[in-house]
């Protein structure tokens, strides 16, 4: 019996990484705070809260899996969040009721979307000078629309909905991590089964030969990006019901967060893959991370250094696993 090649091993080592990876990340954080602070963090009440913590980065990093998947990047999610919050929170100072103020706060991240895909599609324009453009953009607009300033708005479901009280919670989870479960699993069929999903990976995998074989290549990056700001944009919604108010400066750096996320769970920067689920551990890694040290008394410059490290450690993952695939 012959032993397996170098290359296959590789190939095999590649794929393993890619499948548990992501679980191993999550195990290694979760351990080392379990046994840092085991009392505080290993509690059924700190697990909830994580759960809820995950929500605003878990729910972006739904949107940003099609758009990396798609060999694209959008850095303005974090800004399309401030900005959802606020028209959320005008909406319902304006007496418009809580279902259509959702509804303007998920319109607003969609159009930031829409502006994202019409540049990059119409103008031909690199998806990073463009979102980084719409970064800056969007949260001027937040600003403006909120006159510099929070907005506050009649209290009601919509906090609730990021409430871990007894009164609000689902078998002890907050409305909002299961409405976060609900849209990863619509989001993982729409991934896997459909052929959307196909023609993003196809796009992110090689697009000329995608536009070869008639995918649509700018209209579904368009639809992609209006995907990924209708995803920040409900991450906005849930956003003003966690804070109560309209906040134009929230989410600063969370873009950063949410591309982390979908980096560690697998996804390539090069385009081609990615998975819903490993976003949706990315995430639940992060939210894990900042808890574990804020329970631990950590500095929040040291936060901020962890996470930068975390950062440029999936990026050089990313580049290792894109030399495994190219040498197998």
């Amino acid at each position: 019996m012959t032993s397996p090649s170098p290359s296959a091993r590789r190939t095999r080592l590649q794929q393993s990484l890619d499948t548990f990876g992501p679980f191993i990340g999550l195990a290694i954080v979760v351990i080392l705070f379990s046994i840092i602070a085991p009392s505080g963090f290993l509690s059924l009440y700190n697990a909830k809260t994580v759960a809820t913590q995950t929500v605003i980065v878990g729910l972006s990093a739904i949107g940003m899996v099609f758009v990396i998947r798609s060999g694209g990047i959008d850095l303005s999610v974090g800004s399309t969040i401030a900005l959802a919050s606020v028209a959320t929170a005008l909406g319902m100072r304006a007496g418009y009721g809580e279902i259509p103020s959702a509804l303007i706060g998920v319109s607003a991240g969609a159009l930031v979307g829409l502006v994202n895909g019409g540049l990059i599609t119409r103008l031909s324009l690199p998806p990073f000078i463009v979102t980084l453009g719409t970064l800056g953009a969007a949260r001027g607009v937040a600003k403006w629309l909120g006159d510099e300033q929070k907005v506050d708005a009649p209290s009601g479901w919509l906090q609730d909905a990021m409430s871990k009280s007894a009164d609000t919670s689902v078998l002890g989870l907050a409305p909002g991590v299961w409405l976060m479960i609900a849209c990863a699993g619509a989001a993982a069929i729409l991934l896997r089964v459909t052929v959307f999903g196909t023609w993003t990976t196809a796009i992110g995998s090689n697009e000329p030969t995608a536009r070869l074989c008639g995918v649509p290549v700018a209209r579904m990056k368009l639809a992609i990006y209006v995907l990924c700001g209708a995803a920040a944009g409900l991450a906005g919604v849930l956003q003003f019901g966690r804070l109560t108010v309209g906040d134009p400066t929230t989410a600063m750096g969370k873009e950063l967060d949410v591309i982390a996320a979908v980096v560690i769970g697998g996804a390539s920067l090069s385009g081609g893959t990615g998975t819903i689920l490993g976003a949706m551990i990315g995430a639940f890694l992060m939210a894990t991370l900042a808890n574990g040290c804020n329970l631990t008394g950590i500095p929040n410059y040291v936060q901020e250094i962890l996470i930068g490290a975390i950062i440029v450690g999936a990026v050089a993952l990313d580049g290792w696993r894109a030399r495994a695939r190219a040498a197998a």
